[in-house]
């Protein structure tokens, strides 16, 4: 079978892509997007309206990232995260506008698969595991474990879902069934994994 050819970029005529920046094949940019010249976007990502992507930021494959999110310098996605509108990273912990701390960044990881529901915030410094998700409107400040399910302000592990994002109910042995792809996880000591 022949290797079918790269699908190509696009970038709306009203985004700005700052000379640098690097834009996986296959990857839409919507309006009035702002992208920083040193962040990478891997590709068949989309990145929604009014996305502000800054310097240093690590974008990898298949990521959704929906209006109104601004990724600041520290934030790294790992391939397939799905990020919600009006979710809010930061990348300092005492902020004043007097006082200049681009030495005290944090980095904040979002790792492959996560969900971050729309209007959360992440707070910095902190590690979101993979396919982990965060409920719409929460406050993170404190990692959460992969497969974990967070919500509430501040974030509370409320349980844990399955790789399609569907809830997980363990029985006496420890172990549950995801309902949507049947894969069955393993609770332990150290959190779930795919038995």
């Amino acid at each position: 079978m022949a290797n079918s050819p790269p699908t190509a970029t696009f970038v709306h005529p009203t985004a700005v892509v700052d000379q640098g920046a690097v834009i996986g094949s296959g990857t839409k940019v919507w309006h009035f997007c702002h992208l920083m010249g040193s962040c990478q976007i891997g590709a068949n990502c989309i990145l929604g309206q009014n996305t502000f992507v800054a310097d240093g930021v690590v974008v990898g494959n298949g990521v959704k990232i929906q209006n109104n999110v601004s990724l600041y310098k520290g934030v790294e996605l790992k391939d397939h995260v799905f990020i919600g509108p009006s979710a809010v990273f930061t990348n300092v912990l005492n902020p004043r506008a007097f006082v200049e701390r681009k030495e005290e960044y944090r980095p904040t990881l979002v790792g492959q698969g996560a969900t971050i529901g729309a209007n959360a915030v992440i707070v910095c410094g902190n590690t979101i595991g993979e396919y982990a998700m965060i409920g719409a409107g929460s406050v993170v400040t404190k990692k959460v474990p992969a497969f974990g399910l967070v919500y509430g302000n501040p974030a509370v592990q409320k349980g844990w879902v399955s790789r399609a994002g569907e809830r997980l109910q363990f029985g006496d042995n420890q172990q549950a069934t995801c309902p949507r792809t049947q894969e069955v996880y393993q609770l332990t000591q150290d959190g779930i994994k795919l038995a």
